[in-house]
């Protein structure tokens, strides 16, 4: 594939990626799931007025200031509601999210090029992001979960950036990276397991390369290490150069620096809100979710541990409501119709592609045990205990993929609180890498029956997304064609 398709594919995939997202914005003018707290928050920011929220300030700064934004705009004022405390058209506080909510597939689609320039795996990579259900939903109104994962892989893909630049742009890339986690950790504090993802690779680097120095008795490893790199880096991962990073590197930009924006942060909000100082708001915010109860549906209806979010067994109703015909004007207050009066279902389902999701987590299983494979088969070689100086390009993307998935959802294992399925957020984007991964290995590869699996694969993702498109965007319904959805009672 040459370059300048490339750039087409990747363009083709935003654009893709925002059509899905503005077309039909302003479908439901009211708030909808927790833009009745967001859509809301961004607002007071607007008006001054003082509120307390379980999460840090970013997200709704950004949504503030695309109401702000979309206010002086002088179109699609059409519908206007308000429920956010000010007169508001739903895209003055929806928009933003659109928006940057779009740029998410091109981040995975730059994460899997820096990890193997691979253009063939990055384009995988960023369309089946764009085809899934949950990111669709969550960038097409006014919540904040879109901001933790957006901010967390720019961070991700700096990094590997820097990984693979010397010197002073490998400091700025650094720098910027520091900025991007302090960001998503400043929208919800889950988005420090992005950062941790980070940390978990270059302890594991380190420890390699000291155990290698132990075993072998060399001395000058890295040194040697480097040189490699340096004439073969075409073929190398950027995460090859881990251990170049020198603590004090790690400590100030991938430390210090994000404290000292999650700290920031905080300065409009507290100047607007003066109950609670800078310690006082944490311990708040702390006793916030340990109120919130157990993880049962006694607590909330929606409540999903862990364990039921890779197989999406309690996906979210984010909205519905019932007409009589398409063109009925949908309730914004009450109850719905009762049950059989309405001929026309309107349903936002907060779930994930179920093929690419299940797919996906199948892949991340194979490269996890791809990795104890490839150690069993080196030791078989070697004929005694010894470690590898250098992984494959492939091992270095499984070790990635595997570290920070696991860093996103293991923290989640000891959570009591209920949790629901947007909280995989942070962790399914490794698994539409995974998978990507996995189908471009089948395409790229010269044996026909592999390839045939990567071509069914696809087709079955796309196939999924089109036919869940109606509970994604919230398109009208007939009782039957909702029923067809929806294949589990556990998902309605």
């Amino acid at each position: 594939m040459t370059k300048t398709w490339f750039h087409i594919g990747l363009v083709s995939i935003f654009l893709f990626s925002l059509a899905l997202r503005f077309w039909g914005l302003d479908r439901f003018n009211t708030l909808v799931f927790d833009e009745v707290y967001y859509a809301k928050f961004g607002n007071n920011y607007l008006t001054h007025v003082p509120f307390f929220d379980g999460h840090p300030p970013l997200g709704k700064y950004i949504i503030a200031i695309g109401i702000w934004l979309g206010s002086h705009v002088p179109f699609w004022h059409n519908n206007v509601n308000g429920l956010t405390g000010s007169l508001r058209s739903p895209w003055d506080y929806r928009w933003m999210n659109a928006f940057l909510g779009s740029f998410i597939p091109l981040l995975i689609a730059g994460i899997a090029y820096q990890l193997s320039y691979r253009r063939s795996f990055a384009l995988l990579a960023g369309l089946f992001t764009a085809v899934d259900g949950i990111f669709i939903v969550e960038s097409r109104y006014a919540l904040i979960n879109i901001y933790i994962v957006l901010f967390g892989l720019l961070g991700q893909w700096l990094f590997l950036l820097a990984l693979n630049n010397q010197r002073k742009k490998r400091k700025l890339f650094l720098a910027i990276a520091g900025i991007a986690f302090g960001a998503s950790i400043a929208t919800k504090w889950n988005g420090l397991f992005f950062l941790a993802g980070i940390y978990f690779l270059w302890i594991i680097a380190w420890i390699w390369q000291i155990l290698v120095k132990k075993i072998d008795g060399i001395d000058n490893l890295s040194n040697s290490s480097i040189s490699y790199e340096k004439s073969n880096s075409q073929w190398l991962s950027p995460l090859q150069k881990l251990t170049q990073l020198h603590v004090w590197q790690v400590s100030l930009f991938l430390g210090i620096l994000p404290i000292i924006v999650y700290s920031l942060t905080w300065i409009p909000h507290l100047q607007l809100d003066t109950k609670y100082e800078f310690i006082e708001v944490h311990k708040q915010i702390l006793a916030f979710h340990e109120r919130l109860g157990g993880n049962n549906a006694q607590v909330h209806p929606y409540c999903a541990a862990w364990y039921k979010w890779p197989l999406i067994t309690r996906p979210m109703a984010y909205y519905y409501q019932t007409a009589q015909n398409t063109t009925a004007p949908l309730p914004v207050f009450g109850p719905t119709l009762p049950s059989g009066t309405g001929k026309v279902i309107y349903d936002v389902h907060a779930m994930g592609n179920p093929f690419l999701w299940w797919f996906g987590i199948a892949a991340i299983f194979f490269l996890f045990g791809m990795l104890i494979v490839s150690m069993v088969m080196f030791w078989e070689q070697q004929k005694r205990f010894t470690l590898p100086k250098n992984f494959s390009v492939d091992t270095w993307i499984a070790l990635y993929l595997v570290v920070n998935y696991a860093a996103n959802l293991v923290p989640w294992m000891k959570v009591t609180r209920c949790v629901f399925i947007y909280h995989y957020m942070t962790a399914v984007v490794f698994v539409f890498l995974a998978i990507a991964w996995f189908v471009d290995q089948c395409l790229r590869s010269y044996y026909h029956p592999l390839r045939a699996i990567g071509v069914t694969i696809s087709i079955v993702i796309f196939g999924a997304f089109v036919f869940w498109l109606p509970v994604y965007l919230g398109l009208p319904l007939s009782s039957e064609g909702y029923k067809l959805r929806m294949w589990f009672n556990s998902w309605i």
